[in-house]
């Protein structure tokens, strides 16, 4: 009797013991099915974005460049992840790195083109990172952190350019800016030369801007939209002492300037102050959004590259509209001009090559 009753027992508790076995197994089952249906469900989406920003620019989507979303689903299906997770990691603890590697993926591009070549070291200090409008570029360790992770999941796969790309989409993301699409498969440049460091200048007048962007591809339209990247900008009294204080060489500022904001610039940067900060954006530094173009339209552009965009009938246009309209098309214009300078003579197939190190060439 006890033996059958003990029988009994371990039967319910066999069958008790099954049947939450399979359970978990079926939910687990079903949890990997939501999550490859969530996966192409997102995958669908990233195209179609692509799609409708390349057909806006004028690329190609079914092989924009040499470029595809999916360059890495294969090699290393996680690279986005790995890459996101390290941006997050750092910008979280320090959102001011959002701005630098926002800046940092724009000096790239627009010297050699989005190859990864500011990203080099050079031992006798002429390669790109040691020309002087690049001495104050930072964020070099976020990259070299997701590179680092990336070469333990996928070694020699992902290229330092696409690294870059990412991050920096990524570091805006995690301040709530815009996100914008990034076709992969940008291979490293083996060159950087500090002579070549050719950037647009914040002492520079419209029409040098505008050339600054046409030979590389980018019309007045991406100039102004991408100008707004300064919403989220530092800079420094350095860069602003001789507007203020002697711009025609006769202790004078610069007449394109808000007197009022000259005097409140004047208290903060003393003549021979060449360090103190200074927010590109007052008040909204630290806010992804369409701020900066009310600024400069009250003519406090902190630069004369900001000044100047009111000197033009198309981008002053462009800045009106978002003030007036509280930057209503701002995030949708900054992904798509974003998308467009990913493409700035990029690297691809036989091309350059995939770095092991960011810094260094293999």
């Amino acid at each position: 009797m006890i033996y059958k009753r003990l029988t009994s027992l371990s039967f319910i508790f066999i069958s008790k013991l099954a049947s939450s076995y399979l359970s978990s197994v079926i939910l687990n089952k079903t949890n990997e099915l939501r999550k490859r249906r969530r996966d192409r469900v997102m995958a669908i989406k990233n195209l179609l974005v692509l799609a409708v920003l390349l057909s806006v620019i004028g690329v190609s989507v079914a092989n924009p460049k040499g470029l595809d979303l999916n360059y890495y689903k294969h090699r290393c299906p996680d690279a986005e992840a790995i890459v996101r997770r390290t941006t997050v990691q750092y910008v979280s603890r320090q959102t001011s790195l959002a701005a630098a590697l926002l800046r940092m993926h724009f000096h790239d591009c627009f010297v050699r083109g989005c190859d990864g070549s500011i990203l080099l070291k050079s031992p006798t200090k002429d390669a790109e990172r040691d020309a002087i409008p690049n001495l104050s570029v930072r964020g070099y360790e976020v990259v070299d952190a997701a590179k680092a992770a990336l070469e333990k999941k996928c070694p020699g796969v992902v290229s330092c350019a696409d690294v870059l790309a990412l991050v920096a989409r990524d570091a805006v993301l995690v301040i709530n800016g815009p996100w914008w699409p990034v076709p992969l498969g940008r291979r490293d440049g083996r060159i950087s030369r500090k002579s070549e460091v050719n950037l647009p200048s914040p002492f520079a007048g419209i029409a040098a801007l505008k050339k600054n962007f046409f030979d590389k591809g980018l019309n007045t339209k991406d100039l102004v939209v991408l100008s707004g990247a300064h919403t989220i900008g530092i800079s420094n009294c350095g860069l602003i002492n001789s507007r203020i204080y002697n711009f025609t060489g006769k202790g004078d500022f610069d007449p394109s300037m808000n007197p009022s904001y000259v005097r409140a610039l004047k208290k903060r940067c003393k003549p021979t102050d060449f360090r103190t900060s200074l927010e590109m954006d007052p008040g909204s530094v630290k806010k992804f959004d369409s701020h900066y173009f009310n600024i400069v339209a009250q003519k406090k552009g902190l630069f004369t590259s900001d000044s100047t965009l009111l000197d033009d009938a198309e981008t002053k246009t462009y800045i009106d509209t978002q003030v007036s309209t509280a930057g209503s098309s701002f995030n949708k214009d900054f992904s798509e001009s974003m998308v467009k300078l990913g493409f700035v003579e990029i690297l691809t197939g036989n091309k350059g090559e995939i770095r092991r190190k960011c810094a260094f060439v293999n």
